[in-house]
């Protein structure tokens, strides 16, 4: 008998277990459809490469034509690969209408035809919304719904949900919630996932929200805040022209950089590769060994917004103009630069204009003051102030007076020097003083970052003014070289007969604009930029509720719009968090936010939460714990320390996927065998993570009070799957 061939149902690859999955009926409009994704997605990879290859060979050496040339290069860069990425599971399920029948599926990106039918409309476009917002208490003009729950390049399941009767016609696919938790339940992987297949009502309407003001994201443990704060940088990008990379762009800021590993895939997933990440650490370059603030009292002084406003009189004593007159000897008379003038001097720059910036503006009209006083012609005049430029006795007295800073040397100075700090913050007294003293100026911790993020805007880049000479020098000399060229060429022109003053090319170069024009940019020093620095159009910053007051003003300096996305959970701060959200963003200068709680846990296993609500309720009564929505089957268990390795290795064994974090209060050897999956943590940076398995060490020795509590609770709940507590 010839063998019987399988039916071709690619791209669903459905398991035996959902065979009736298979039905003609309930695949075949849809393999029709990816039939007509995939011609467009080769016509379109096609069509970018050869725009991109283009962009690429177009000349646009400097200016506004290298900017924009460079942002389209980056624009398709990203949609190209996010194409190449994904290919067919770009679509994430489909929508059918009431009373039309009509499909429309919803991708990551928007597709269309040579002939411009739209075959998937973008994520965040308003037409995709139902997809993610409709209820069956409000289904939004939807029939039924469909999402895809993609492996490998090939649909596994599917799952529909019915609004109407019309929904109802194939009841084989209706089974609204079992490929969501499916998903739920999946083995982590070192590295975060999108949850574009599986976002409830609940979380879309955060991702939607506008964008005007502040809004807080508040949930517990599981909610998925942090992923509905990545999923809605991506929308607000998409939908929200203030925000595009030319008008500032995002910034995303995270609690450590394990966090930042971890979360770094979700935005690029999404087909956003422009946001800039980081954790305040980053903010402030030079500080990579900073270290905790061992002493509490120390961390609450450093923390007050008083101590942040020091810097302004402690970098004001640097601007103080000189009280006595100086003789300055020049070849064409001597000039006494006076109290008066000096004060003149220092008070030209613009107000707002960083200490480091504005000494140039100040010695230009230093300079300015003591040529005027000189008897020479507009022909001198450029030599006087050459001259003045290199007097000894003059510059001296200008740099002592107003002398090029250090944001680390500020504040250095403030913990060593008792005098220098009494003057800049009065309000200490003599023992908060001799807390802040220590031997070592630049021995820095945490607490100290909002101090020196303050000093170095406050100064501004110390090179600047030593980059502006160089850049002078540098421009005197290329100018020099053309104009060696010019008249070179000019001299062969004259030798040949040709006309000096005749309408030719040479002739042209006599021009000033023209020599300037030919001066070579490359040849001029640059500055490497500050990405970091802002300002940005809109700021995300996750696990919120641990900022202090001090290390807020780090992220208001950078966001003058005051367009955040705060994501926390107050029963999570480790010092504790008595306020409500809108009371402590007020008193930071963020009066008019928004609160939008998530109450419902999608991540924890409600045996988990079982035993992790206590912890934090016994210091927490008022703690927000979500509801946890599945259960793993799989009860808490508790052993002695000495098993650790073997209920590791055994899980291993077990479990070809997903990955284990053993959390301590001190960091917990690794063992021959671990392999990459298994890491070992303390709570504070297992904070925002999350793990198949969590093996918690010795949950006492994690401390006491608030910070004690928040620990255990925090390393309780990032288990997905099972939770393991080892004891000494």
């Amino acid at each position: 008998m010839p063998q019987e061939t399988q039916p071709d149902t690619a791209p669903f690859a459905l398991p035996d277990t959902l065979a009736a999955k298979t039905d003609p009926d309930l695949i075949d409009t849809d393999r029709r459809h990816f039939r007509a994704v995939a011609a467009s997605l080769e016509h379109t990879i096609s069509q970018l490469e050869e725009t991109l290859a283009e962009a690429r060979r177009t000349p646009a050496r400097s200016g506004t034509a290298a900017l924009e040339r460079d942002q389209e290069v980056h624009r398709l860069t990203a949609r190209l690969r996010t194409l190449r990425r994904y290919d067919l599971d770009l679509c994430l399920g489909r929508m059918v209408h009431e009373g039309t029948g009509e499909a429309t599926y919803v991708g990551r990106l928007g597709l269309a035809d040579t002939d411009g039918r739209r075959l998937l409309v973008d994520w965040r476009s308003p037409a995709a919304e139902p997809f993610f917002a409709a209820t069956h208490a409000r289904p939004m003009g939807l029939a039924s719904r469909r999402r895809y729950r993609w492996v490998g390049g090939r649909i596994v399941d599917f799952w529909d949900e019915a609004f109407t009767e019309e929904g109802l016609s194939h009841p084989a696919a209706l089974d609204d919630q079992s490929a969501f938790l499916a998903t739920l339940g999946a083995s982590r992987t070192p590295r975060m996932r999108d949850v574009l297949g599986t976002i409830q009502a609940d979380q879309d309407a955060i991702v939607r929200a506008g964008s005007r003001n502040a809004l807080v994201v508040d949930g517990g443990p599981g909610t998925g805040k942090t992923v509905v704060a990545l999923h809605r940088t991506a929308y607000l990008l998409y939908a929200d022209p203030r925000l595009g990379h030319r008008r500032g762009g995002v910034l995303f800021v995270g609690p450590h950089q394990p966090y930042l590993a971890y979360v770094g895939d979700v935005l690029p997933s999404l087909g956003e590769e422009g946001v800039q990440t980081c954790t305040l650490r980053d903010l402030v370059p030079g500080t990579g060994d900073a270290g905790p603030e061992t002493d509490e009292r120390v961390a609450a002084l450093k923390a007050d917004l008083r101590m942040v406003a020091a810097i302004e009189p402690a970098v004001a004593l640097y601007e103080e103009p000189p009280t006595e007159s100086l003789l300055v000897e020049t070849p064409w008379g001597d000039v006494r630069v006076t109290a008066a003038d000096w004060a003149e001097a220092f008070d030209s720059p613009d107000p707002g204009t960083p200490h480091n910036l504005a000494r140039d503006d100040v010695w230009d009209e230093l300079l300015t003051i003591v040529v005027d006083r000189l008897p020479v012609d507009d022909v001198s005049r450029d030599q006087a102030r050459r001259a003045l430029d290199r007097h000894r006795a003059l510059r001296d007295a200008f740099d002592r007076a107003w002398p090029l800073l250090e944001h680390t040397d500020v504040v250095g100075d403030l913990w060593t020097v008792p005098a220098y700090l009494r003057h800049c913050a009065p309000w200490l007294d003599p023992e908060e003083v001799r807390l802040l003293r220590r031997r070592e100026p630049e021995a820095w911790t945490y607490a100290d970052l909002p101090l020196l993020d303050a000093a170095r805007l406050r100064l501004g880049d110390p090179e600047a003014s030593r980059r502006r000479r160089r850049t002078q020098s540098a421009e005197a000399r290329e100018r020099a070289r053309m104009s060696a060229v010019i008249d070179d060429l000019r001299t062969t022109a004259r030798e040949s007969g040709a006309d000096e003053y005749g309408d030719g090319l040479v002739s042209m170069l006599v021009h000033d604009d023209l020599r300037t024009a030919l001066v070579d940019d490359a040849a001029l020093p640059g500055a490497d930029a500050d990405l970091l620095a802002g300002p940005f159009a809109h700021v995300v910053v996750d696990e919120a509720q641990e900022l202090t007051d001090a290390e807020w003003q780090m992220l208001l300096r950078r966001c003058p719009s005051r367009s955040f996305t705060i994501v926390g959970d107050r029963a999570q701060a480790r010092r504790g968090f008595t306020e409500s959200w809108t009371e402590r963003l007020a008193r930071v200068g963020l009066p008019d936010a928004t609160v939008a709680p998530l109450t419902i846990n999608y991540r924890t296993p409600a045996e988990v939460m079982a035993e992790a609500e206590p912890v934090i309720r016994a210091a927490l009564p008022e703690a927000n714990v979500p509801t946890s929505i599945r259960e793993s089957g799989v009860p808490v268990h508790h052993a002695p320390l000495a098993e650790l390795d073997s209920v590791i290795r055994s899980w291993l064994a077990g479990h070809p996927e997903g990955t284990a974090a053993v959390i301590a209060s001190h960091d917990v050897p690794r063992r021959p065998g671990w392999g990459d999956r298994v890491r070992s943590l303390t709570a504070e940076l297992a904070k925002g993570l999350e793990f198949d398995l969590v093996l918690l060490v010795d949950p006492d020795s994690l401390g006491e009070g608030i910070t004690g509590a928040v620990d255990r609770y925090v390393a309780m709940t990032r288990a997905t799957q099972r939770l393991v507590v080892l004891t000494s």
